[in-house]
């Protein structure tokens, strides 16, 4: 049997103690998660994670770093999932952009505020990148090697 992660990207975006994340639907219960969402094909990770993020925020962003790369097996369906998460910086919202399928609409949390919820967190790497960001970890934009 062939072993195949899921790559995912996700995005820590912070403003003034706030974080922004996305209020979506899974499996019909309404959850907070970074924008995040799947590479697709012929897609470098910077750009995925740059359209997820206004995908499912309605927010440009700009990428400033890495804060980890991480490997995820979900307990819900066996999937492993690895995610590369990246930190950005807001930048403005965009007025009237659609949002995804099943995306109720983003919201900026404190730490504090997400933390006092964890039956609502899409999985355990909705805090752990946080705190992970919150630490210091951050590495370079050019961690990232696209095909020239």
């Amino acid at each position: 049997m062939r072993f195949t992660p899921h790559v995912t990207v996700a995005t820590v975006i912070e403003d003034q103690g706030r974080f922004l994340l996305v209020e979506e639907l899974a499996d019909g219960k309404a959850v907070f998660n970074q924008p995040a969402g799947h590479l697709e094909a012929d897609e470098s990770l910077i750009d995925a994670a740059l359209r997820e993020t206004r995908e499912e925020t309605g927010w440009a962003v700009e990428l400033t770093g890495v804060t980890g790369i991480y490997l995820y097996t979900a307990p819900s369906n066996g999937i492993t999932y690895q995610r590369v998460c990246f930190a950005a910086k807001a930048l403005h919202a965009i007025p009237d952009s659609p949002l995804d399928e099943g995306i109720i609409g983003p919201r900026w949390l404190t730490r504090a505020e997400l933390a006092a919820q964890p039956e609502r967190w899409r999985s355990e790497l909705v805090m752990r990148c946080i705190d992970d960001y919150l630490a210091g970890e951050c590495f370079p934009l050019s961690l990232i090697r696209d095909p020239a």
